[in-house]
């Protein structure tokens, strides 16, 4: 990873047409009030790429994207904490691919597992706690993207939206969570786990297009590039931070 251009840089978006940024000073969050500063890091963001968190990372994270689902099993857009909480866990196969992954686990061993509260993500979370005698424990910022107006309809949809993320990172056509958003969330997660442990190994569960656009914001690129990421298979896991 590339240096930061802020070293001390931890949050930084656009959102709603308003420039956002926040850093750290010692053990305490502070906003950057001063014009100046903001404008020098907001003009980072018009090609709409986040910055990096940091290049000195104090973990390990394992980004897992959820195993093989009842949605992507029917082809439905299932993103709404309202029917993906309850509903919608891993299809017959998911549970299947769980159980080889983790009895033949060749990552680093987790020492925390941190999931989205969607039922894919913590059936998921589940095989991989158990395994490795470890409590999960619950994220909502690392729910699936809200595909809003979209939700319950064919999974042949995607590719429109995606169409629309290569354009503009802002939009929010048929009330889906723009890209800002999710890349916010998602390093937020990171950043507060930066702040409060180091030397661990910790396993984040999540959905396909907020890890995709994470790893996006991560490596630095704008965030409408997201689907020139590698897609990434269901019960696939990156290892990303400190020594890789």
């Amino acid at each position: 990873m590339g240096q930061a251009v802020f070293p001390w840089l931890r949050f930084a978006t656009i959102e709603s047409g308003n420039c956002f940024v926040s850093g750290h000073s010692a053990s305490r969050m502070v906003i950057f009030e001063s014009r100046h500063l903001q404008s020098r890091v907001c003009d980072k963001l018009m090609s709409n790429t986040l910055q990096p968190l940091s290049d000195h990372w104090r973990n390990r994270y394992l980004f897992m994207r959820h195993g093989h689902s009842q949605a992507n099993q029917q082809r439905v857009i299932v993103s709404s904490p309202g029917r993906g909480v309850e509903n919608f866990g891993l299809s017959e196969h998911g549970e299947q691919q769980l159980a080889q992954l983790v009895a033949d686990w060749q990552w680093p061993v987790p020492t925390r597992v941190v999931h989205s509260d969607f039922l894919r993500t913590t059936q998921t979370a589940a095989h991989v706690a158990a395994r490795f005698e470890l409590v999960p424990s619950v994220d909502t910022r690392l729910r699936e993207r809200n595909f809003g107006e979209l939700e319950g309809l064919g999974d042949e949809l995607y590719p429109s939206v995606w169409a629309l993320d290569a354009e503009d990172a802002e939009h929010q056509h048929h009330g889906v969570e723009a890209l800002s958003r999710v890349a916010s969330r998602m390093q937020a997660v990171i950043g507060d786990w930066e702040q409060q442990v180091s030397g661990e190994v910790i396993l984040l569960v999540s959905h396909g297009d907020p890890l995709q656009i994470l790893l996006t914001a991560l490596a630095g690129k704008p965030l409408t590039s997201h689907r020139e990421q590698t897609p990434l298979a269901p019960a696939s896991i990156t290892l990303y931070g400190h020594g890789v």
